[in-house]
């Protein structure tokens, strides 16, 4: 099941705040949800995954890597996508 591309996203302050320390740009979250992988999170929820190419320094170790993962999880209401997280993941293959 994919969303709407209509529909509205909106970022929760949890999203907005765990984005700016992981590292991840709004431009990815919206990919993310748009064209990732989609899979079943808790209550209802759901897990997009997507991996973006091109070298990107961690945040955390501020090393170079090859791949960046975004994971984004989110809430597909009937009006607009609720994003409630966002987690990267750093790695060279």
């Amino acid at each position: 099941m994919k969303s709407n591309p209509d529909k509205p996203i909106v970022l929760t302050l949890h999203a907005r705040r765990r984005m700016g320390l992981r590292g991840a740009t709004q431009r990815e979250v919206w990919e993310t949800i748009r064209r990732g992988v989609r899979t079943p999170a808790k209550r209802g929820k759901w897990h997009s995954t997507l991996r973006f190419e091109g070298k990107t320094a961690s945040p955390f170790t501020g090393a170079s890597y090859n791949y960046k993962t975004v994971d984004v999880v989110f809430a597909d209401e009937l009006d607009q996508v609720v994003v409630l997280t966002v987690k990267t993941y750093f790695h060279n293959e």
